[in-house]
């Protein structure tokens, strides 16, 4: 068995693996590394094979989305360790131990992410995991380093080592035993949160989930799905809703789910004001397939119920984290207590 596997899911992803692959071979001698194409078509395979002969091949038949692919790549994949890795990021020397080492030391550990950079602006937090994510009392996730569109600049604040609610999928390190236990990432997500999904299973398996201030990567961010793209506004408020009907007990979904609907039409109304009616639809049609779905959403959480009684879980924020940034004018991560 490999100790470490780095495994890159990539989509018609040529220019960033040609950008950003030759960091990842020259800081991680330790670990294999893998890229799974989810079937691109745009000479990707061919670009690994010319360019990057000791990087392994797994080819997807379909493009499966980043639960899908992650699924049936890693199901090929024996190691110890899994890093999930996008393929726009740019590693740093001596990236991956730290966060090897967190879980050498710690068997409760069962996920770690790095500090996380922008690599266009590279004094400050990226978007997709800044300093590592918390989810607020009606599961709206949000950032150390990074709360909603405040992005704080890397000053050293964070150069911590701290337990965090989830890690970004941007770049995650899991023990391979708890990711297939916990039935790997959800791909009825398809992507998007898909990551805070698995790191609340896990939180409520009893394991850590931790943040590792001395790992530094840059992430483009957006590289797969641009951030105002209709697409994933409509995947973060579906998922949004099945990660709220999902963990939070039946005591607190009778008040929090109507609360959190109520707030989701509250954005609708200022994409509308805004005049980004594209994401507004989105938002309405997120919600309409949520309702037709229920059912399937229904036996999910009963089944997850089944496997992981407990509701209880630590790092949660127990204030309403869109009061704080928009009501309190919180917006900084240091601004706020738990």
């Amino acid at each position: 068995m490999t100790r470490t596997a780095i495994v890159i899911l990539n989509f018609n992803g040529k220019a960033w693996l040609k950008k950003f692959l030759p960091s990842v071979i020259q800081y991680s001698s330790l670990a294999k590394i893998i890229v799974a194409d989810n079937n691109s078509s745009d000479g990707s395979v061919e670009t690994i094979i010319d360019e990057f002969p000791m990087v392994e091949i797994i080819r997807i038949s379909d493009n499966l989305g980043f639960s899908g692919g992650y699924n049936y790549a890693l199901n090929l994949v024996d190691a110890s360790y899994y890093v999930l890795l996008n393929s726009d990021i740019e590693v740093t020397e001596s990236w991956l131990e730290p966060m090897i080492g967190l879980l050498e030391q710690d068997s409760s550990i069962a996920a770690v992410q790095p500090k996380i950079l922008s690599y266009n602006d590279k004094e400050s937090f990226e978007y997709a995991g800044a300093a590592g994510g918390f989810v607020d009392a009606l599961g709206y996730p949000f950032c150390r380093g990074r709360i909603f569109n405040s992005i704080e600049k890397d000053e050293g604040q964070y150069n911590d080592q701290v337990p965090i609610f989830w890690a970004t999928g941007a770049c995650l390190v899991v023990r391979s035993e708890l990711y297939k236990k916990m039935g790997g990432l959800d791909e009825d997500f398809f992507a998007h949160m898909e990551e805070i999904d698995l790191c609340w299973k896990l939180n409520r398996a009893g394991y850590k989930i931790y943040y590792q201030g001395q790992s530094k990567i840059y992430h483009v961010g957006g590289g797969t799905l641009d951030v105002s793209n209709p697409k994933k506004t409509y995947l973060n408020f579906r998922n949004g809703l099945s990660l709220v009907f999902r963990h939070f007990s039946t005591a607190e979904l009778i008040y929090k789910l109507p609360i959190r609907i109520l707030l989701d039409w509250v954005a609708i109304i200022k994409f509308l004001a805004d005049g980004t009616s594209p994401d507004a639809y989105a938002v309405i049609r997120a919600h309409v397939d949520f309702v037709r779905k229920f059912r399937g959403e229904l036996i999910k959480r009963k089944t997850l119920k089944k496997k992981l009684p407990g509701f209880r879980v630590t790092w949660l924020y127990p204030r309403l984290i869109v009061f704080d940034f928009y009501l309190r004018g919180k917006r900084f991560f240091n601004q706020i207590h738990f």
